[in-house]
């Protein structure tokens, strides 16, 4: 009978696992029900309920002894090792991923770049011209900004721009515009002194204040534009009057600097009022004696939305608007103009100062209004624009008659933000992500 006893004691404590209910703790075998299943976690598996079959054929021993006491006799029992599973680990997170780094900038040294300096941190800028490779920067000075009342000048901002380029290695191109309104004849956009002598008398304070650290002078921004040459007379003489006297003065106070002659506007117009054509207007200052007093002849070869290797008389044109004049091609006014030269005995480089093609493409999302200055940006990709400079900087680089050149511009959309018209054609988009043109330009190989 004690063997019987122990025997239905035996099967009792097994009948009893076999019929725990769910969610019971069986043995040492912890059941996890879903709430405390964490939900970052794999759940582990329910433990095996144990078979009559395990008492005759028992899983290995384990080190503890269960103690289970019955009719006052002790009877010791193997506990059942009931395996669990291992969580299955969570996936390891993709970390992400790591911007593919810039090829490093092929020098340029020839090439240049205008940039807008109206910004708290200038170096950051002028570390991104070094970025591309470039070896000139170009910066536009209002005379009216410097000369604040008659002989009174403001220094800071511009001292510390031209010892930042100096530090930076950098050669600089200073393009002064815009007289005082107490010099010039009307008050209102942009114009000249009504006295040559008044331009002259500012560069050469101007030059004497960066002497040794001003490379090059240019003297006006497209004087046979009206909207540059306020107030006076559009006159291809008058503008080589104020060339000549800012140039002697220049001369006088800084040998070592080039000067260079004011880049014409390329509109198609030759009303005589809002513009003159440039090409007339830049024969008419060769005839008054503008050679004379310049290094190089300033050019601004804008091709609008063409190609910067398509031509006016071409039978097909890849634009249906802004077509149909030679001013409106980059490689006609830039052959023009050394025809122009050629035919006048002028031996003289052209300096393109200011080119560049701009598109809407990552600047801004609206549409333009009709009467936007640059509607046909809307027409260009921003690979469009890469392509279309850095073949304009092949074509520029084949003709040993041109000089160092400068594209327009930088970051106008970094410090004006995307509705400014001249944002479309900047390198770098609001946000400081490069265009695709930076990067083309970066790794340009001359």
């Amino acid at each position: 009978m004690k063997g019987l006893w122990i025997l239905l004691l035996v099967v009792a404590l097994v009948g009893c696992r076999a019929g725990a209910l769910p969610g019971t703790p069986t043995g040492n075998s912890p059941v996890v029900t879903p709430a405390s299943i964490s939900p970052v976690q794999t759940p582990f598996a329910a433990s095996p309920v144990a078979t009559p079959s395990a008492v005759s054929s028992p899983p290995p021993l384990t080190s503890t002894i269960t103690s289970v006491v019955g009719a006052g006799n002790t009877v010791y029992l193997p506990l059942v090792a009931v395996p669990v599973a291992t969580p299955t680990p969570l996936p390891t997170p993709i970390p992400p991923a790591t911007p593919t780094a810039l090829p490093p900038p092929v020098p340029k040294p020839s090439f240049g770049v205008q940039v807008d300096p109206n910004t708290n941190d200038l170096s950051r800028v002028f570390r991104w011209v070094q970025g591309m490779g470039f070896g000139w920067i170009k910066v536009q000075v209002e005379w009216m900004v410097i000369e604040e009342q008659p002989g009174s000048y403001r220094w800071v901002e511009l001292d510390r721009l031209v010892q930042l380029s100096n530090d930076f290695g950098f050669k600089l191109l200073l393009s002064v515009v815009d007289a005082p309104g107490w010099l010039r004849a009307e008050v209102g956009y942009n114009g000249p002194p009504h006295d040559p002598a008044e331009f002259g008398r500012f560069m050469g304070v101007l030059a004497s204040h960066y002497a040794g650290k001003v490379t090059a002078y240019e003297l006006w921004n497209e004087p046979n534009l009206q909207r540059e040459w306020y107030g006076e007379t559009l006159d291809p003489a008058a503008f080589v009057a104020l060339t000549a006297a800012g140039s002697q003065a220049v001369r006088q106070a800084d040998p070592q600097a080039l000067i260079l002659s004011a880049g014409l506007g390329v509109t198609g117009i030759d009303d005589g009022v809002s513009a003159i054509d440039d090409r007339r207007f830049l024969r008419e200052s060769l005839q008054a004696g503008l050679a004379q007093w310049v290094d190089g002849i300033g050019v601004h070869p804008y091709g609008y939305a063409n190609p910067p290797w398509e031509r006016a008389a071409d039978a097909t044109h890849t634009r249906s608007a802004w077509n149909n004049h030679p001013s409106f091609f980059f490689l006609d006014t830039l052959e023009d103009y050394h025809a122009i030269l050629v035919a006048a005995g002028v031996d003289a480089q052209l300096w393109p100062t200011e080119f560049g093609w701009p598109s809407i493409d990552g600047i801004r999302a609206a549409d333009l209004a009709a009467d936007h200055p640059y509607p046909y940006a809307m027409w260009l990709t921003e690979q469009e624009q890469a392509d279309y400079l850095t073949t304009a900087a092949r074509l520029m680089i084949e003709r040993p008659w041109v000089g160092p050149f400068f594209v327009w511009n930088l970051n106008m959309s970094v410090t004006w933000g995307p509705d400014r018209p001249e944002s479309l054609f900047s390198l770098i988009r609001p946000d400081t992500a490069f265009r695709p043109a930076y990067i083309a330009l970066r790794v340009f190989q001359p």
